[in-house]
C-alpha cells in the first residue's frame, strides 16, 4: 500500500511539472503573438453545454488529463484583460514577475493571519504597509493591511470612519458623502455597515467630473439642520469613468472643519504616487484619515491584490481587533503586527510577497516610469481623435483614461448614443481592440484606459482609425 501510494505521489508530482512546463511554454508563446490575438475569445452556447455536462465525479481522474481540459475548455475562453489593447473598464496588465510572486505563495499555502503563523511573511507586509503609507505622505501612527481588491479596501476603511465618528447609538444618524461618478464599491460598503441610500448623498460633479465644492458643503450644512450626522466624505483619486482627481486639499480642509473623516478612493489612481512626474496631481491625500488602493490596476499584480492605509493604524486595530480564547497563544507582541487583527479576513493569504517580489525585481523606479507610459498612451489617443472630424472629446486624457463619441451633424441625440454603442460592438466584434461605452453627462461616450506598459503609439492610433472606419460604415441611414 505504502507503494502504491509512492507511486501514485510520484505519478502526480510528474503531472504537476507536465503541467507547470506546458503553461510557461503556452503563456510565453502567447505573450509574444498577444498583439496579433484577439482581445476576447468567448465561449459559445456549445462550449458552455460541453463544461455543464463534465459534473463531479465519484472516483477521481487524473490531474494531468483535467489540467489538460481545464488549459484547452476553460482558461482559454477569457477577455485577455492583459492584451495591449483591452482598453475596457480597469484592464489587468499583470507582469510575469507577479504571476511568479503568486504561483510562489500559493504554493507554499501561508496563513497571515498571525504573526506566529507566518512571521517573515507578516514582516514583509509590515515593512511594505509602512513604505506604501510613506509615498502617500503618512506618518509614524499609519497603518494597513492587504485585502482582496477595492471594494474590500473601501469597506475596511469605511468601517473604520464609522467607529471612530459614531457612537453605536448615533449610527443611524450617520450621512456619507459621495460624488455621481464615486465608484460603487463604496455604496455597496456603506450599505453594509448600516448606511442605506436615504444617508448616502450623491453631490454632483462640476466641468470636469469633480465633485462640486459648494454643494458638497450645502448637503453636509442642510444634513446638520435636519439634525443629522455628516461622518465621512469618500473623495476620488482616479474615478473609473474619466480618471478625474477630486479638490484633494479642499475636501481635506471641509472634513477638518466639520470633524469628519476624509477617505480617499485611490483604488486606481493612488499608484500615480509612485510616479515623480505626475506624483503632484494627488497632492492632498496626505491629509486623508484612509486611502484604498489597488496593486492590481496599476502595479501590475495578478488578481487579487489590494491596501487599505489609514493615517492611524489605531483605527483599524478599534474596528476589527479581536481576542477570543483560541488566539490568546498567537498574540503579537508590540513590535509585530497580527494582521487577522486588522481587517475583516481572519483567514487571509499573503497577498503582499507578490507585489514585494515585483518592486525586488523591477525597483520602484522602473514601476514609476511604466505608470507614466499610461498617461502618454492616452494622449496618444486623444491627438488621433483630433485629427479625425466628427469626433468630440468629452473628457480629455488624464491618468491614461479618455472619454469621447463621434457626434456628426444631422443626427439626434439617441441616434448619436446608439451609433456610439454599435461602433463599441462592432471593434469588440472585430477582435482588434477591447474599447466599450459609458455615460457622461447623460451622454453614452467610448472610453478608453491604456495602461498596458508594452501598448504601443501605433496601437492607439491605429485603434482609432479603426473606430473612425466603422463609425463612417455605421452612419448609413439604413443602419442607424
Amino acid at each position: 500500500m505504502d507503494m502504491q501510494k509512492m507511486e501514485l505521489n510520484m505519478e502526480f508530482n510528474n503531472e504537476v511539472q507536465r503541467t507547470m512546463e506546458d503553461f510557461i511554454r503556452i503563456f510565453c508563446a502567447e505573450k509574444q503573438e498577444l498583439a496579433a490575438q484577439r482581445i476576447a475569445n468567448e465561449a459559445d452556447d456549445r462550449q458552455i453545454a460541453k463544461l455543464e455536462k463534465i459534473g463531479i465525479p465519484v472516483e477521481g481522474r487524473s490531474a494531468g488529463a483535467v489540467a489538460a481540459e481545464m488549459m484547452e475548455d476553460i482558461y482559454s475562453y477569457r477577455s485577455r484583460l492583459n492584451h495591449p489593447r483591452y482598453f475596457g473598464f480597469i484592464p489587468g496588465p499583470a507582469s510575469m514577475v507577479s504571476w511568479l510572486g503568486d504561483v510562489m505563495t500559493t504554493a507554499y499555502n501561508l496563513h497571515c493571519a498571525t504573526w506566529a503563523t507566518s512571521p517573515a511573511a507578516s514582516c514583509i507586509e509590515r515593512e511594505l504597509i509602512g513604505w506604501l503609507c510613506a509615498q502617500a505622505g503618512f506618518g509614524e501612527k499609519s497603518g494597513g493591511v492587504f485585502v482582496s481588491g477595492g471594494s474590500m479596501a473601501n469597506l475596511t476603511a469605511l468601517t473604520a470612519a464609522r467607529d471612530a465618528k459614531l457612537s453605536e447609538e448615533q449610527q443611524y444618524l450617520g450621512v456619507a458623502y459621495v460624488s455621481d461618478q464615486t465608484h460603487s464599491s463604496v455604496a455597496k460598503g456603506l450599505r453594509v455597515i448600516g448606511i442605506p441610500n436615504s444617508r448616502i448623498r450623491k453631490v454632483p460633479v462640476d466641468s470636469r467630473f469633480r465633485m462640486d465644492m459648494k454643494q458638497l458643503e450645502a448637503a453636509i450644512e442642510a444634513d446638520i439642520a435636519a439634525g443629522l450626522m455628516p461622518f465621512v466624505v469618500i473623495a476620488s483619486a482616479g474615478t473609473t469613468n474619466t480618471g478625474s482627481i477630486d479638490r484633494l486639499p479642499e475636501i481635506a480642509t471641509l472634513c477638518r472643519s466639520y470633524n469628519m473623516w476624509m477617505h480617499v478612493d485611490g483604488a486606481y489612481g493612488a499608484s500615480v504616487l509612485l510616479s515623480k512626474k505626475y506624483k503632484h496631481l494627488l497632492t492632498g491625500i496626505e491629509f486623508a484619515d484612509s486611502i484604498s488602493w489597488d496593486a492590481h490596476k496599476w502595479l501590475f499584480q495578478t488578481y487579487g491584490c489590494g491596501m487599505v492605509l489609514v493615517k492611524d493604524k489605531a483605527n483599524l486595530l478599534n474596528s476589527f481587533h479581536v481576542h477570543p480564547e483560541y488566539l490568546r497563544d498567537v498574540e503579537a507582541r508590540q513590535d509585530q503586527v497580527n494582521y487577522g487583527g486588522m481587517g475583516i479576513e481572519l483567514t487571509r493569504p499573503a497577498r503582499s510577497l507578490k507585489l514585494w517580489l515585483t518592486l525586488q525585481v523591477m525597483g520602484s523606479a522602473a514601476l514609476g516610469e511604466a505608470i507614466e507610459h499610461g498617461f502618454q498612451l492616452a494622449e496618444w489617443a486623444e491627438d488621433e481623435l483630433n485629427k479625425q472630424q466628427d469626433w468630440e472629446i468629452i473628457s480629455s486624457a488624464q491618468l491614461a483614461i479618455v472619454n469621447f463619441r463621434y457626434a456628426p451633424s444631422g443626427f439626434t441625440d439617441q441616434q448619436i448614443d446608439e451609433l456610439n454603442r454599435k461602433i463599441s460592438e462592432a471593434i469588440l466584434a472585430d477582435g482588434y481592440a477591447g474599447i466599450y461605452t459609458t455615460e457622461l453627462a447623460g451622454k453614452k461616450v467610448l472610453r478608453i484606459c491604456a495602461i498596458h506598459p508594452e501598448a504601443t503609439e501605433d496601437d492607439m492610433r491605429s485603434s482609432i482609425r479603426l473606430l473612425d472606419k466603422y463609425a463612417h460604415e455605421l452612419c448609413q441611414p439604413a443602419l442607424v
